[in-house]
């Protein structure tokens, strides 16, 4: 065997080892992966509304230095005010919280959601929503079924999204966030009648969405909990 073909056996173990130890072992008990999440662009894991990230050392996960375990939470609320005492509380309780990532992926969340809405797609909405908030989804999709209507919507961006409150309710936390985007929305009969907004002209829709996770759950998805239109 020569230098050549061996050097590249050498190279070749090395990256099998640096790619085990990134992207760790599959152990049997990962929740198996669902296509609506998949986000090329975005770099978020499938299946996962909000992913909290964590870092993982020896299959165990590291918790961030003391002195730097609120960094990322007083970038994005002062320290001493009220959303930062919560946000630093929901840290406590799952040190792999970012509430800059958190927000990243509520965005990401708000599109997929008002987008499933607009398409009738009822499983995707299931995964996404919580109980409560899918059946009231559910029943306006079917009222609009029943009357032999479809909605025609097109998401144009995000202008603003930023964390109004947070709360954490036993092992329970919760996350409000406004959202100000651009849609073209319109609803029309089966003739193609427009029967409410406008299929041609874009608007500004204010939105505050509360997401909720369990914190002790090996789940990491975050789900809406609550939504509301601002006025």
């Amino acid at each position: 065997m020569g230098f050549g073909t061996i050097f590249f056996i050498v190279v070749a173990a090395i990256v099998l080892y640096q790619l085990r130890s990134v992207l760790g072992r599959r152990t049997g008990n990962e929740r198996p992966p669902f296509d609506p999440y998949s986000r090329p662009t975005e770099a978020q894991p499938p299946g996962n509304v909000v992913t909290l990230p964590s870092r993982r050392v020896n299959g165990t996960e590291e918790a961030a230095a003391p002195a730097a375990a609120y960094e990322a939470i007083d970038a994005v609320s002062p320290a001493g005010t009220p959303l930062n005492a919560e946000l630093r509380r929901i840290r406590d309780a799952d040190p792999s919280f970012d509430p800059r990532q958190f927000l990243d992926g509520a965005k990401i969340a708000y599109e997929m959601v008002v987008t499933a809405f607009a398409d009738g797609d009822r499983k995707l909405l299931k995964n996404l929503l919580s109980p409560e908030v899918y059946q009231g989804f559910d029943q306006s999709i079917a009222e609009r079924e029943s009357r032999s209507e479809r909605m025609q919507s097109s998401f144009i961006g995000i202008n603003d999204a930023k964390l109004l409150s947070a709360e954490l309710k036993e092992r329970e936390a919760l996350v409000t966030v406004r959202i100000v985007s651009q849609l073209i929305s319109a609803t029309l009969k089966a003739d193609g009648t427009v029967v409410d907004g406008d299929p041609e002209t874009v608007v500004e829709v204010k939105d505050v969405w509360t997401f909720g996770r369990d914190t002790r759950s090996r789940d990491p998805n975050w789900r809406l909990v609550e939504t509301e239109s601002e006025d």
